[in-house]
């Protein structure tokens, strides 16, 4: 069976005119007679039974009514116009009628009279009925050949019982969101008419409520992810055997349980979120202002800003001087040196021994009178290997101030040896030299 479409739907509830007005007497008749149905097990009332209910109810809801009898059969013509009473005899104006409440009538009375909160035991039972009834459809599921059985002992029980089992899951989720509506008024009520006092009662509906919602939350959760496991074994098998309406039936079913799931983890995020609120609301405002001080002079202050308005003045902070000159720092280029090829084979060299070579040339560059390590290091240099120039330096450094005393001054100056080369310059104390 195809869903109907939103918008013909639309358009013939526009035709026809559709609409409700209820008064608190008309709900209290129909409740009276619900109840009165369901104790005596009823299927209909005469005439004289409505009217006698419509008086008991005009007692209680209006006493001062005139003429109960008149307004109780406008009323029983109203509610026939609005479709919540339905005339079940034949026999037109020739005798008092006999009346049915409808399917209309019912729902909205069981709206308001049954007890739909959601609880951890009822949505157990109701899980665990529609566990048990899907592994028996499975069960089903693997034994049935044709078309007829499919429809019979799979489609059907998918389609009727299955159902029902999930919308009334479903009813006690709306339950449950009115109750925390409730909770939420009930919160904002208290806070109000008593400040401080308020806390504890605050805290505990918002423990309680959070329990209950941690504990269906890990039952929907399990339960939803068993239920898709077993839904989707049977539409496999529905799949296997051709059966396009058993198939269909399935993938609806599995559509309602994801939206049940989506339903626990979107309320669990949202009173998580109003949790935190309410938390922070006491911590921040209740309880640093037990006595409602702050906020009613915030409410005077308010109150009276158009005679006596009050503004905020900044004063205008100026920027941080800075006593130090800035200096252009100049970017050198990174020391750098060829890449030697390592895999290269080796070759027979003559032995040379570098560190006694450098030693005796800065004895020698120091003999002929050099001064400073920029002139030692520019004479040894050109004489030293290319590839070995850049390790030499250091080893001129070492072997010159191992050789004669050396001074400089507090900022050393950087001196070029070569075109690609620099080093901080010293000086040859030469009073002191060997």
């Amino acid at each position: 069976m195809t869903s109907p479409d939103p918008s013909r739907v639309i358009a013939s509830l526009a035709r026809d005119q559709v609409n409700l007005d209820l008064k608190t007497v008309d709900l209290c008749f129909l409740a009276g007679l619900y109840m009165r149905a369901d104790k005596a097990a009823l299927a209909s009332f005469e005439e004289d039974v409505l009217v006698d209910m419509f008086e008991q109810v005009c007692d209680v809801v209006d006493p001062a009514a005139e003429n109960p009898r008149k307004r109780a059969t406008h009323a029983i013509q109203r509610l026939r116009e609005q479709r919540m009473l339905a005339r079940v005899d034949g026999a037109g104006l020739v005798r008092a009628g006999e009346y049915a409440l409808t399917r209309l009538a019912a729902a909205v009375v069981e709206y308001f009279l049954a007890d739909e909160a959601l609880t951890r035991e009822s949505l157990t039972l109701l899980t665990g009925t529609l566990r048990a009834q899907l592994a028996e459809i499975l069960a089903a599921a693997k034994k049935v050949e044709g078309g007829e059985a499919w429809h019979t002992r799979v489609s059907g029980p998918l389609r009727v019982t299955v159902a029902d089992l999930v919308s009334g899951i479903e009813r006690r989720q709306r339950g449950l969101d009115a109750q925390q509506e409730e909770v939420q008024a009930e919160i904002a009520t208290l806070l109000s008419v008593d400040w401080f006092s308020a806390v504890d009662r605050c805290q505990a509906l918002l423990d309680t409520t959070t329990s209950t919602l941690r504990e269906l939350n890990e039952i929907l959760l399990r339960d939803t992810h068993h239920f898709v496991a077993l839904l989707q074994e049977i539409q496999t098998l529905a799949a296997a055997a051709s059966n396009a309406d058993a198939e269909a039936t399935v993938q609806r079913v599995i559509e309602h349980v994801d939206r049940i799931a989506a339903w626990g983890g979107a309320r669990q995020r949202s009173w998580s979120e109003y949790y935190q609120y309410v938390h922070r609301y006491l911590r921040d405002v209740v309880r640093l202002d037990p006595d409602r001080a702050l906020s009613q002079r915030l409410r005077d202050q308010l109150a009276g800003w158009p005679p006596r308005p009050f503004h905020l003045l900044v004063a205008h902070a100026p920027s941080i001087r800075l006593l130090r000159q800035l200096e252009a720092r100049v970017e050198r280029p990174p020391v750098t040196r060829p890449r030697a090829d390592r895999e290269a084979n080796p070759e027979w060299v003559e032995a040379e021994n570098l560190l006694a070579d450098i030693e005796a040339l800065v004895r020698q560059v120091l003999d002929q009178g050099a001064g400073t390590l920029a002139e030692v290091t520019s004479r040894v240099l050109p004489i030293v290997p290319e590839p070995v120039r850049y390790a030499a330096t250091g080893r001129i450094a070492d072997a010159l101030a191992r050789r004669a005393p050396v001074w400089s001054e507090r900022e050393r100056p950087w001196v070029p040896v070569l075109e690609t080369l620099e080093v901080e310059d010293w000086a040859v104390d030469r009073g002191g030299g060997s």
